[in-house]
């Protein structure tokens, strides 16, 4: 019996099409000398940077969390511990959360990591019919809808980010 091939795609795009979610993918010409990934992919498809986000690992008292937040914002991470029910939270190390998502930094997605994690979406999303996400790799996003991300990452809306304007 010959042995079937896994889906063409990332982690990501798999997840979403096995859900049945829809979503557009939008890949774009990475800059690896870009000093943001998020502000570069909003430049690179036009978008306006509020609707793209950005996903973070952090490490709680409770496990490793994932929080996604606007690119023209910053992680709150008191919020985000207690969006979720933690006492504290810090910036996941670059190398623990490559390992944990099965993804590189600058290209980690909220959907389809290798291990789920609690996930909290920026309540901002809502304000948008869609957002934009990594896909899995730099240079590549998926865009849909903020209900769409919340049922790929078994997520939750919350007040997370804070403004650098």
């Amino acid at each position: 019996m010959a042995r079937q091939k896994a889906p063409a795609g990332t982690p990501a795009t798999v997840a979403l099409t096995a859900a049945g979610i829809p979503f557009s993918a939008h890949p774009y010409v990475h800059d690896p000398a870009a000093p943001s990934f998020g502000l570069e992919a909003a430049e690179a498809l036009g978008v306006e940077p509020d609707r793209v986000f950005k996903t973070l690992l952090a490490d709680t008292d409770l496990g490793l969390v994932v929080g996604v937040v606007p690119v023209t914002g910053m992680l709150d991470l008191k919020a985000l511990a207690a969006a979720v029910g933690a006492k504290r939270a810090t910036m996941a190390d670059p190398a623990v959360a490559e390992r944990r998502t099965g993804y590189v930094v600058g290209g980690i997605s909220p959907i389809g990591q290798k291990t789920r994690h609690v996930t909290v979406v920026d309540e901002t999303a809502q304000l948008f019919d869609t957002v934009f996400v990594s896909g899995g790799k730099r240079g590549f996003d998926v865009e849909l809808s903020p209900a769409d991300l919340l049922r790929a990452t078994g997520g939750a809306f919350g007040a997370i980010a804070t403004w650098t304007r």
